[in-house]
């Protein structure tokens, strides 16, 4: 039986005959060797390390994606939230302010026909143009004039008659202006309208049947 002498360590094995540089060689290879395995292993966990870091990073930017989403949609729904909160409050403003100042109509209406009597003087005077400009702040508008075309959306026709000197169903008379806020129509005018004659020709074409009769050229 062989002994181990210790405190030797086992030597690569040489040929027989070898050089004394082969020897080194072998040496040298083993040594290598040894050196190369540990290597190998590093680079693995390395690898392996790394794939895991991106995985993770992969989830985190999934996660942030996920979160700024759902930050966006919140920030677009309080957006609306209060653009609807404000087109509701302008809303109940209009309609709070048209119920105010459809109970002032009547007033108005007696301040206008005093003024068309020559009774607005003194102090009624004074307290009935108070009165017309607090309410033009308001936003209150008048509306309705002598001559302008019937339309049935602003107009409200309590006389009709006919007369030959209109082209068209119009206004002849104001009987109660009109009243709007903004482009809401508070109430219409009251109005009396006249309408052409019934088989009545427009001036124009009897113009143009007396130059035809004539034998007169029509102008160019």
């Amino acid at each position: 039986m062989t002994e181990e002498t210790p405190g030797f360590e086992e030597k690569p094995d040489v040929p027989s005959g070898a050089t004394p540089d082969d020897a080194a060689e072998a040496v040298e290879d083993s040594a290598q060797e040894d050196a190369t395995a540990p290597a190998g292993d590093a680079s693995s966990q390395k690898s392996a390390g790394t794939a895991g870091l991106t995985a993770q990073l992969d989830q985190v930017r999934s996660a942030l994606d996920e979160r700024t989403a759902d930050l966006q949609r919140l920030q677009a729904e309080y957006q609306n939230y209060r653009r609807r909160v404000e087109r509701d409050r302008v809303t109940v403003k209009e309609i709070a302010v048209a119920s105010l100042l459809s109970e002032l109509l009547p007033v108005l209406d007696d301040v206008g026909r005093a003024r068309d009597h020559g009774e607005l003087v003194g102090g009624f005077k004074s307290v009935a143009e108070s009165l017309e400009t607090v309410v033009a702040k308001m936003g209150l508008q008048q509306f309705g004039k002598e001559g302008e075309p019937f339309d049935p959306t602003i107009h409200e026709a309590l006389m009709h008659s006919y007369a030959p000197d209109v082209t068209e169903t119009t206004c002849v008379a104001i009987l109660q202006p009109g009243y709007r806020i903004g482009e809401r129509t508070i109430r219409p005018a009251r109005v009396a309208v006249a309408e052409p004659q019934p088989g009545a020709a427009p001036a124009k074409d009897e113009k143009k049947s007396a130059d035809e009769e004539s034998g007169a050229p029509e102008e160019g």
